[in-house]
């Protein structure tokens, strides 16, 4: 399985505006300079009261399709 690792840095405002606009992907930055697109539901339970902030390893199959999404430690 590959993975990415992308460090998101998402004001409350700024996610706020995604739910509101029904906005679909998050566009990202991997460490590694790669541009990587995923659901923006799967930061739900991420969300904070800043936010989100941090580190996250983003898996994918064989088929390029999201895996799993999980924040680093």
């Amino acid at each position: 399985m590959n993975f990415l690792i992308v460090d998101l840095s998402i004001s409350a405002e700024e996610y706020q505006k995604l739910y509101r606009f029904a906005i679909r992907d998050v566009h990202a930055r991997s460490r590694d300079g790669r541009r990587v697109r995923f659901p923006v539901n799967v930061l739900r339970p991420y969300v904070g009261h800043n936010g989100i902030q941090g580190s996250f390893r983003i898996s994918f199959d064989q088929n390029h399709r999201l895996a799993s999404f999980d924040r680093l430690v």
